[in-house]
């Protein structure tokens, strides 16, 4: 009997990716998002293509109902794989944005995936099978406002799990991207002309590379060697640079 796998933010981008890899590997899929029309086009696809068994669950992750109602759904069925992936951007400083925006954006990048994690980390120990994986960020490395503190969060959670879970055989990975192209920025109004195009990523690449990662039971995968060596210089200059490095970042795409 197939597997089932649970992805956040289904519809788009990363998380869309994820459905079409998942179920290319056998796995049944459980999606998430707010579009309930999307989410019954992208099931429907994912059927027809791969022959695999899919549930359909609109629900808004920035809001307590919509949380419980994945809780819930996790609580009920047997789940193999979890992929926190739902998330936005704000495309202002924290200084001038909306407080009610700041904590949407945190619900859905932090409370949501820790409160799933929570939810269904015993199951897979009991099973002692089970696969997680946090769509984290590159910023989660800089100083780059709110929401490089929520991946910061997200990361670190990853690899305390990682470690924690590591005799049980359940394996916990932190993605952690750079840019890559979907609708995140456009959604989130944010300049991005100016950034080369060597340092944009493809979904589908990273996303097969987060899956080998998670296998393999990394802690974090950074897809991408311009990535990577963006990730070790950060680990080896002064903190200060970081910082500034981080808020030039965040200014350019205001």
């Amino acid at each position: 009997m197939a597997q089932w796998a649970l992805v956040t933010g289904a519809t788009a981008g990363i998380g869309e990716s994820f459905t079409r890899l998942l179920a290319s590997k056998g796995y049944n899929v459980a999606l998430v998002a707010r579009d309930e029309a999307r989410l019954h086009e992208r099931a429907a696809g994912l059927r027809e293509k791969y022959g695999v068994q899919t549930f359909v669950l609109p629900a808004d992750l920035s809001t307590n109902e919509g949380c419980r109602s994945v809780e819930d759904y996790i609580s009920t069925y047997e789940i193999e794989v979890l992929i926190n992936n739902a998330g936005f951007g704000i495309n202002k400083a924290f200084s001038a944005s909306q407080i009610d925006a700041e904590q949407q954006m945190f619900d859905v990048l932090v409370r949501t995936p820790m409160r799933l994690m929570h939810t269904i980390i015993p199951g897979m120990k009991e099973r002692k099978s089970g696969i997680i994986i946090n769509n984290s960020s590159v910023a989660s490395f800089i100083a780059g406002g709110t929401y490089s503190a929520a991946k910061s969060y997200m990361t670190v959670l990853s690899e305390s799990m990682n470690t924690e879970l590591a005799s049980s055989g359940v394996k916990v990975s932190a993605l952690c991207p750079g840019f890559t192209r979907t609708e995140f920025h456009e959604r989130g109004r944010m300049k991005m002309g100016g950034l080369p195009n060597f340092m944009w990523l493809n979904a589908d690449k990273l996303v097969a590379q987060s899956w080998k990662d998670a296998l393999a039971n990394k802690p974090v995968s950074i897809p991408g060697w311009q990535y990577k060596l963006l990730v070790g210089a950060i680990s080896t200059i002064p903190r200060k640079f970081v910082r500034q490095i981080g808020m030039n970042v965040r200014k350019k795409q205001r």
